[in-house]
């Protein structure tokens, strides 16, 4: 199972494998008192394509197309976590503030439409 939660959320047992998916170490939150079990550089957005959207230059709709072609690039990393989610629960941490359109939502479908081969 992979799901998304805020990082400024609590953690929880249910969470399983906690993996950071920010490119950027969330501001205002310690390294030391962040609970989570890796953090992948690898599967975020760009930096172009998280500015463009950040600053509206692109709505959601391009923004996951876009991000979704930069995903391809990184296949077995996505196959490594997807595989992961079969075994448990991985839960991807995010810092935006919208729960509905952000970059690991449009992750966590990548992978798992990953894990169904």
């Amino acid at each position: 199972m992979i799901r998304c939660k805020r990082l400024y959320d609590a953690a929880s047992p249910e969470d399983g494998y906690r993996i950071l998916v920010d490119r950027l170490w969330p501001r205002g939150v310690k390294k030391t008192d962040l609970v989570y079990d890796e953090w992948c550089k690898t599967l975020t957005p760009s930096n172009a394509l998280r500015k463009a959207f950040h600053s509206e230059t692109i709505d959601f709709a391009a923004f996951s197309e876009a991000y979704r072609e930069e995903l391809e690039q990184h296949q077995d990393e996505g196959k490594r976590i997807a595989a992961l989610g079969k075994q448990q629960t991985v839960t991807l941490l995010y810092g935006a503030k919208n729960n509905q359109q952000n970059h690991a939502m449009v992750l966590a479908d990548w992978l798992r439409q990953l894990a169904e081969g």
